[in-house]
């Protein structure tokens, strides 16, 4: 019952006529290039790098693995922030699974223009994304419905399906809008940071076509995204929380993801100078609304962000595997000294 349940799964990914959704991953705050162009270069320090790994579908007879890697820079920001900039981005990721082997690799830049508007915290931001994609697969290693023969699967019954489907690559095209009020940048108060951030995106905004069979095709639907996020301390403690809520539509397909991380601080930053941050150990979880409970651990630590997570299927999809969802993001941030900024007073 396995194979067949991944079976019909594969079907419904590789099916040219269904509005399929992108790969994502449930760690949404650790992938800010996935959800919008124009968070590129929109962060606490000067270049900042992330690797994520999702292993979907745990236990099963075949893998279904994504992985990611991302990059990106401010250009010309000031110590104080406070003036125009630049930010610049760079990711691949590698999305491959099935027993079709049907993979998924894409590379993008990203491109930014950034508004600090003065020092009162607030940052207004717009990118440009431009990429190619490639799509492959190879099915002569998968089994169709018409090869059952009573008791199992028989790949000696020809199915009457073709073995292979086309390797093609593509252009893709995508931008946003992002806002962030950072309101720790307006106190010297120590443990008083606050961040609001919010922003929109639109995906795939020129329809890529999709060429898996000689004499058809399909094309790859615009995705909407949008987002909203909290992370604030609380005064005089050691407590500190984030929160985030991401919205995806493409095609027919909606999902809603919300995450919550209550953080506890066990190291604390030097305000002024800077030459310490914050250290925090987290734990929380995210919820795919109708699809599955995600607990999750963070540990954040002298630039670095290491999150694990854990997918619990709660929605019917349970019944085709028992296993849920593995993910893992880690990120680099440089907070010190960057030989991208304007030379100036460290704040």
């Amino acid at each position: 019952m396995k194979k067949l349940a991944i079976i019909i799964i594969g079907g419904v990914v590789l099916s040219f006529n269904s509005f399929a959704q992108d790969l994502h991953f449930a760690q949404s705050s650790q992938t800010p290039l996935f959800i919008n162009p124009g968070a590129a270069g929109v962060f606490d320090g000067w270049e900042r790098a992330t690797i994520n790994h999702r292993n979907q579908w745990l236990g099963a007879q075949t893998q279904f693995m994504t992985t990611a890697i991302s990059a990106d820079v401010n250009i010309g920001k000031s110590s104080r922030n406070d003036k125009a900039h630049l930010g610049l981005g760079i990711m691949f990721f590698n999305d491959i699974g099935g027993d079709s082997n049907f993979g998924n690799q894409t590379g993008s830049l990203t491109l930014s223009g950034i508004l600090p508007m003065g020092r009162s915290g607030h940052i207004l931001s717009a990118g440009v994304q431009g990429g190619f994609g490639s799509r492959k697969a190879d099915l002569s290693g998968v089994t169709f419905m018409n090869q059952w023969d009573g008791s199992t699967f028989n790949p000696n019954i020809n199915s009457g399906e073709q073995n292979t489907l086309n390797t093609f690559t593509y252009a893709d095209a995508s931008a946003g809008v992002y806002y962030v009020f950072d309101g720790g940048k307006s106190s010297f108060s120590r443990n008083n940071d606050f961040k609001f951030k919010l922003g929109v995106a639109g995906f795939h905004l020129n329809k890529p076509k999709m060429k898996y069979i000689d004499g058809s095709s399909d094309y790859l639907h615009r995705k909407y995204v949008g987002n909203i996020g909290v992370e604030s301390d609380f005064i005089g403690s050691p407590i500190a929380i984030e929160a985030n809520f991401v919205q995806f539509v493409q095609g027919g397909h909606y999902e809603s993801l919300l995450g919550f991380i209550m953080k506890y601080r066990f190291k604390n930053a030097t305000k002024i100078t800077g030459n310490i941050q914050d250290a925090f150990i987290g734990i929380g979880s995210y919820v795919r609304f109708k699809d599955a409970v995600i607990p999750t651990v963070v540990i954040d630590w002298k630039g670095f962000h290491f999150g694990i997570s854990y997918d619990v299927t709660v929605s019917e999809l349970r019944k085709a595997n028992s296993g849920g969802s593995l993910e893992f993001s880690l990120t680099y941030k440089n907070l010190d000294h960057s030989l991208f900024k304007t030379r100036g007073r460290k704040f």
